[in-house]
């Protein structure tokens, strides 16, 4: 069994960005610029921003943190997100989920530029992934995306299956895998028979938010399998530790390829978070120009 170090890739990805800002920045003038919208203070979400924030200090990304309380109406998030939208140092805009709530995620997503639209999250850019034409993409599968090719596994004639259809992550993978010319089955909490499902695949991407579900007798022999859960549990000592959504001690011993919970999707989602925002930042100042 091979394992699929998304921290490696990461780190790889983030030189190469910074390499390529620094060139960029003495023909523009500027850096580019990442304004993050926090709203409420959810441990996880707090610790996730802090990484992207640490990120884009790490290869030379102005980051603008909007922190702001639980209490914060809809109109005052949208307001910002205008604000934002029209702000010349910014290049991404991304709003943290999950929202308090009261607030309408859906509603604020779509007021986000999609020129800015780091996340992949806004309906026109998640059309152009639907009609295969350029855009910004959803950073999850587009890391999933591009760690498969970095380690050579072509999904073109495979069968693979994702589980889980959120538009976060299940149905922009799906399409990106379909695109790869895979053959793709999305699979939910209403499929039946899962593990005959998953024992034909050659590719499983796991995205459903349950620890452990994926397990032995659910992997074939020499499978890739992805694991994009992220699942905090608690010890018996009151301790907590993260897990995946894939039995990874049991299903090592089957699969030919598999990603650690942490340190295999987690670091290309962000990766992916940078390489939107120089997307933009680059389409943004050839408009510009």
């Amino acid at each position: 069994m091979q394992l699929l170090d998304g921290k490696a890739l990461a780190r790889q990805i983030e030189i190469e960005l910074s390499q390529q800002i620094q060139s960029l920045k003495l023909t523009l003038g500027r850096p580019p610029g990442l304004a993050v919208i926090m709203v409420g203070d959810n441990p996880a979400s707090l610790a996730y921003v802090r990484g992207k924030e640490r990120a884009c200090q790490r290869i030379g990304v102005l980051s603008f943190g909007h922190r702001l309380s639980a209490a914060t109406s809809q109109s005052h998030v949208q307001d910002l997100i205008h604000q934002l939208n029209h702000d010349d140092r910014v290049d991404g805009i991304l709003l943290q989920l999950p929202l308090p709530q009261g607030l309408d995620a859906v509603q604020l997503l779509q007021q986000i530029d999609p020129s800015k639209d780091v996340d992949g999250l806004h309906p026109v850019n998640l059309g152009r992934l639907m009609r295969g034409e350029p855009g910004l993409r959803s950073c999850t599968p587009a890391g999933v995306m591009r760690l498969l090719a970095a380690y050579n596994i072509d999904p073109a004639g495979q069968q693979a299956v994702v589980i889980g259809r959120s538009i976060l992550v299940g149905k922009p993978m799906a399409l990106m895998l379909l695109e790869a010319n895979a053959t793709v089955t999305i699979a939910h909490s209403h499929t039946p028979n899962l593990e005959t499902l998953t024992r034909s695949a050659h590719i499983i991407v796991a995205a459903a938010g349950r620890p452990a579900m994926i397990s032995r007798e659910m992997v074939k022999d020499g499978a890739v399998v992805i694991d994009v859960g992220i699942n905090r549990i608690s010890t018996s000592e009151g301790k907590t530790h993260l897990v995946g959504d894939v039995d990874f001690e049991a299903v090592q011993t089957v699969a030919g390829y598999l990603t650690p919970v942490p340190g295999g999707v987690g670091p290309m989602t962000v990766a992916m978070l940078l390489q939107n925002t120089i997307k933009s930042y680059c389409r943004r100042v050839q408009t510009d120009s």
